[in-house]
């Protein structure tokens, strides 16, 4: 899918509860919407809420629709020096999420929600998300990093263009304007 060149690269990014997800999984049904068919693959993180609090983060395959626990919160933060100290991870689901991610490509649109800290600055989680956008094997590929990420992932995919998110209540209305800006991307052999 690729022409000697990268294909496009989105980092998505706004603060926590800024609606990244929100966003991915309301572009990932309106590509599918337009291009039904269309070959989406990759992985969502919904947060998971009980009684109004971030309780668990799940992986979602948009390939196949199977989800997994893959966080769960702790009841306080990490005592050691953790790079998730809000969360901890089931080794189970890391491996399922890395095996998702390493057969996520050829694709027309790949999601990866999200490359944090894991993977960004401890080479852990989900390395095969960072090559399959490495790879290239696809038509559009949307990335999920927190703003302060962004140097990393901004020195590994340089040309990648930004996309803000951060209201909840617009990022379904600003997918699906993103989708529409996209179609002739992902139209393309």
């Amino acid at each position: 899918m690729t022409s000697g060149t990268q294909p496009p690269q989105y980092l998505i990014t706004g603060e926590r509860g800024a609606g990244k997800t929100t966003f991915c999984s309301g572009l990932v049904t309106a590509v599918r919407s337009r291009h039904p068919g269309l070959l989406v693959a990759g992985i969502l993180s919904p947060k998971v809420f009980v009684g109004g609090q971030e309780h668990a983060i799940d992986a979602v395959d948009l390939a196949s629709g199977q989800r997994r626990r893959l966080a769960r919160r702790r009841a306080l933060p990490a005592a050691t020096e953790s790079a998730t100290p809000r969360w901890e991870f089931d080794a189970a689901a890391l491996a399922w999420g890395e095996g998702v991610l390493r057969s996520a490509t050829p694709c027309a649109l790949l999601v990866v929600d999200e490359l944090g800290p894991l993977e960004l600055e401890h080479g852990e989680g989900w390395p095969a998300g960072l090559q399959a956008v490495d790879g290239g094997a696809y038509r559009v590929a949307l990335v999920v990093v927190r703003p302060t990420l962004l140097p990393p992932a901004r020195r590994r995919w340089p040309r990648a263009q930004l996309l803000s998110v951060s209201d909840p209540e617009q990022a379904v209305a600003a997918a699906r304007e993103t989708a529409a800006a996209l179609t002739p991307l992902l139209s393309r052999p």
